[in-house]
């Protein structure tokens, strides 16, 4: 805690407010302890804080008001739409405001995603950090600053007025599906149904046949009608083994199609630090696994929390870290060398993985043993982002999150430019292959369908089967330049 006495700024120059009935400023909240947090949705660091938040707004309900301030990165996080839905989301119901030119930001001199700042009742900024890991911290000072106020009869616990966006927002029979995985030979199609904490198994006209998982938050293992997700999004399919990135559960399922029964093989439950060099699959921390795919013996991992490939070895249980030093950045070169920014989508081509790294806004391309080295294929990188088509580092992304390959094709989901593009692996050359750059849930020809920031993509030889997040649906898309349709996800 500092001993210096700094007025904190007031939340001028917000655009919109959100969970509140309308804007507030530091006098509305004087008597109150003030946590305000800067961050932008699409990036893993700041959802990693979400939990610590939410353990702070519990154990402090009465003298603690969590502010979130958005202050975006990307041009399509400005949007008051988009933010709302994201609170949604991720259960946000603390007060935000979008910052979207930034003036908060600069007032309070933020210099990365995410800050927290900590404001004492008169309105003084007590404490400052950047980066996660930072709860303890807080809830030490904060408690202290409740104790030394409450001490002079200052602390004001009387609740704020909210007006929560999740009573206003209505999802449909998903609720902002992640992933997709399309089973031609077997008929099927498997749906991260992501807020439901659920994976559907469908057949390819949209007819629900299973659901794996209870629809409770949770971490139970067992049949499918006990087991428990939190926020599931990649999968993949090896027979009749469905594997699950169990996103925030910071694990990897299998879920046995036959037996249907699931079981947890790597990751115990708990986000790994820095620097995790790996072991026993079930001793092994893992740190927000976003997409996977099998390759015979592998399980390749895209892990978004850590920067890193991770392979699991499902014949010795072992999990490891394959590619990237853990370093956020755009970097070719060797396996060890090379440096992601928060891979989220995985496909195997040929001898190469494709990965959508989404924060560097870039498609890579991993040669597989016995070569294993990195280089990128097209795209920008953390800062260089937008909607260009064109040849390499000429062509821009915004936040790509899906990559799929069918009849030596590479497709993306663009998500935030909310389109599927095509990659040439050999020339680098990007081409919009459909939706209008903009967002909406139109369906149609290539030229005319619109798409709501699609998270993820999977193909069978004839289309391809688009996780739509923000529209709670599954689109398809013909390859033969047909016309996009909404899938007609129908419960039995």
């Amino acid at each position: 805690m500092s001993d210096a006495r700094v007025r904190a700024p007031d939340f001028s120059g917000g655009v919109d407010w959100f969970n509140v009935p309308g804007p507030i400023s530091l006098k509305d909240l004087r008597g109150k302890v003030v946590l305000l947090d800067f961050w932008t949705y699409g990036c893993i660091n700041c959802m990693h804080i979400l939990p610590d938040l939410r353990r702070l707004e519990e154990k402090y309900r009465a003298e603690l008001v969590v502010v979130g301030v958005h202050s975006a990165k990307f041009t399509n996080e400005r949007k008051s739409d988009n933010i709302r839905r994201i609170l949604v989301r991720y259960d946000i119901d603390h007060p935000v405001v979008n910052d979207a030119d930034f003036a908060i930001w600069k007032a309070y001199g933020a210099r990365a995603w995410p800050t927290q700042v900590l404001i004492d009742p008169e309105g003084y900024v007590v404490a400052t950090a950047s980066g996660e890991g930072k709860g303890r911290a807080f809830d030490q000072a904060i408690q202290a600053v409740i104790q030394v106020f409450d001490d002079q009869g200052a602390i004001n616990r009387e609740s704020i007025p909210t007006s929560l966006e999740r009573h206003r927002l209505r999802t449909s029979v998903l609720a902002f599906p992640g992933k997709v995985c399309a089973d031609e030979p077997g008929g099927r199609l498997f749906i991260a149904d992501s807020n439901h904490h659920r994976v559907l198994v469908a057949d390819l006209e949209g007819r629900v046949t299973s659901m794996i998982g209870t629809g409770a938050v949770g971490r139970a293992d067992g049949a499918f009608d006990e087991a428990e997700f939190y926020r599931p999004q990649g999968l993949t399919l090896n027979g009749d083994v469905l594997y699950i990135a169990d996103t925030e559960n910071h694990v990897v399922r299998a879920a046995d199609l036959t037996s249907r029964t699931v079981r947890t093989i790597a990751g115990i439950g708990r986000q790994a630090g820095w620097g995790e060099s790996g072991g026993a699959s079930l001793e092994t921390p893992l740190n927000s696994p976003w997409d996977l795919v099998v390759v015979g013996s592998l399980l390749f991992v895209a892990m978004a929390g850590s920067h890193q490939i991770w392979i699991l070895d499902l014949m010795r249980s072992l999990a490891i870290p394959y590619a990237g030093s853990g370093s956020e950045a755009r970097v070719d070169g060797s396996i060890d060398d090379a440096a992601f920014a928060q891979p989220s989508g995985l496909a195997v081509g040929g001898s190469a993985l494709f990965v959508a790294d989404s924060e560097s806004n870039i498609i890579r391309a991993i040669r597989l043993p016995p070569t294993n080295d990195v280089r990128t294929i097209a795209g920008g990188n953390l800062f260089d982002f937008g909607y260009r088509d064109g040849r390499g580092d000429e062509a821009r992304f915004q936040h790509p999150l899906g990559v799929a390959w069918v009849h030596d094709r590479l497709f993306v989901a663009d998500s935030y430019n909310h389109t599927i593009r095509t990659v040439d692996p050999d020339t680098g050359v990007v081409a919009t292959f459909a939706g209008r750059g903009m967002e909406g849930h139109d369906d149609g020809l290539a030229n005319d369908a619109t798409f709501y920031e699609p998270g993820g993509v999977s193909a069978t030889s004839k289309a391809l089967y688009v996780a739509d997040t923000n529209n709670h649906a599954v689109r398809v898309v013909p390859l033969d330049g047909g016309p996009t349709a909404t899938l007609d996800i129908r419960l039995t």
